[in-house]
C-alpha cells in the first residue's frame, strides 16, 4: 500500500537510521576498560539496554531531567550488579559515554541506500528526542547529515515528542504540510502515536517484530520503505 501525495519524510534517529544499541555498546567497552572498571561488559550492556528506555520514558514524560538521566540508567545498572561505584566515577563514565557516542557509527543495514532512494523525489528531515551536541555528531561521523534539509531536535522546539509542539516546529522548520509528510520511527508511542495524533501520517519501523495495531504501517526492514514510498 503506497501513502501518495507525500512530500516530506521525518525520520528519528536512534533505533531507525542511526543502530543504537551496537554503538552503544561499543561505547560501553572503550569507557569501563579506560577507568578499569572489573564487570562483564556484556551484561553491563544487556542490563542497561531496557534500564535506558526506562529513564527515557520518564524524560519524555517530563518526569526527570536530562542530568538525573544520565547519572541514573548507570547508577541502576552497577546496583543491578552489585557493584559498588561512586558518585563522581558516574560522572565520569556518564560525559564519557556520551562524548564516545557520536564516534560510534554502525547504521541499520539499508539506511544509506533508503535515503540515495528518498532524497531525489522527497524533502528529508530529522525529528529527535537526543540532544543536539550528541545527535549533530552521529549524523556528521556517520556520513548522514547530507541527506536531511532540517534537524529538529527536543532542545530547539522546547518539547519532546510525542509532543504536538516538536513536530509543529519540524513541519515549520521543513516548510512542510501535515496532508504531504510522514513520520517514520521505531517508537509507537513518541514517534508514531506522536505524529498521528499531530495529524501526519507516520510508518512504525518495527525491528523486532513487536504486536502493532494493524491500522499503522509498518516495515521490519528499512529497504521495506520503497513498497509505501
Amino acid at each position: 500500500m503506497k501513502l501518495h501525495n507525500k512530500k516530506a519524510i521525518f525520520f528519528d534517529l536512534d533505533h531507525t537510521l542511526w543502530d543504537f544499541e551496537k554503538n552503544s555498546a561499543l561505547a560501553f567497552e572503550n569507557i569501563l576498560a579506560e577507568n578499569n572498571v572489573a564487570v562483564n561488559v556484556e551484561q553491563f550492556v544487556a542490563l542497561h539496554v531496557p534500564i535506558n528506555a526506562g529513564y527515557w520514558k520518564l524524560y519524555r514524560d517530563g518526569l526527570i531531567t536530562q542530568q538525573q538521566l544520565r547519572y541514573g540508567r548507570l547508577k541502576d545498572v552497577f546496583d543491578a550488579l552489585n557493584y559498588e561505584v561512586s558518585d563522581a566515577l558516574i560522572g565520569t563514565l556518564s560525559e564519557q559515554y556520551v562524548a564516545n557516542l557520536p564516534l560510534n557509527n554502525h547504521l541499520y543495514d539499508g539506511a544509506i541506500e533508503i535515503l540515495e532512494y528518498l532524497k531525489p523525489r522527497y524533502s528529508l528531515h530529522i525529528i529527535t528526542n537526543g540532544f543536539h551536541t550528541v545527535q549533530e555528531g552521529k549524523l556528521k561521523n556517520s556520513g548522514l547529515e547530507g541527506y536531511f534539509e532540517t534537524v529538529t531536535n527536543s532542545e530547539n522546539a522546547g518539547c519532546k515528542k510525542p509532543h504536538p509542539a516538536i513536530f509543529e516546529y519540524a513541519l515549520a522548520a521543513a516548510r512542510a504540510e501535515k496532508h504531504h509528510s510522514v513520520m517514520i520511527g521505531d517508537c509507537i508511542e513518541a514517534d508514531v502515536q506522536g505524529a498521528i495524533d499531530c495529524g501526519i501520517d507516520a510508518i512504525f519501523f518495527n525491528e523486532h517484530r513487536a504486536e502493532a495495531p494493524v491500522t499503522i504501517p509498518q516495515v521490519n526492514h528499512l529497504l521495506e520503505l520503497k513498497n509505501l514510498l
